[in-house]
């Protein structure tokens, strides 16, 4: 019965360890983070790249199918395809999640920068200022007036 609490106990000190907990956090910060992007790219950035290039850069639906079911006579958009048993090479699928890939890691770039920005600032008030160094002649004369004090 010891071993069984001394298991729980480690377990539970473990479970509610600091760094335990952080990462539980990140991870759902982390999951939040990642709907953001992925309507950063749908909503704002995908209809202005769109806009720039005339309408053509739909990533969405770019895809070459590699095999087809013999049966199918549907639309011929990914989503169908792939619900049908086709083999596609999905390529516009690939690059949305590419641009959702470099857009989070500029904006993971830009908030650690600011963080550590604001880390600095706040340890450089928090700091007090080193007094400057002793001239070598201060100390040397203060050196003497200590040996002519403590011979007297």
């Amino acid at each position: 019965m010891t071993k069984t609490k001394g298991f729980i106990k480690e377990f539970r000190d473990f479970a509610v360890r600091g760094s335990v907990v952080d990462l539980a956090v990140g991870v759902i910060i982390g999951a939040a983070f990642g709907k953001i992007v992925d309507s950063l790219v749908k909503d704002l950035a995908m209809p202005v790249i769109n806009f720039l290039v005339g309408g053509a850069a739909d990533f969405t639906n770019k895809f070459i199918v590699l095999t087809r079911p013999s049966t199918y006579s549907g639309p011929e958009t990914y989503a169908d395809l792939t619900q049908a048993g086709a083999t596609v090479f999905a390529w516009g699928n690939f690059l949305t999640i590419l641009i959702n890939f470099i857009l989070l890691a500029f904006v993971i770039f830009w908030m650690v920068k600011l963080v550590n920005v604001a880390r600095n600032n706040a340890q450089a008030e928090e700091l007090p200022a080193a007094p400057p160094p002793t001239p070598a002649d201060v100390a040397l004369l203060t050196e003497i007036r200590d040996l002519l004090k403590n011979n007297r």
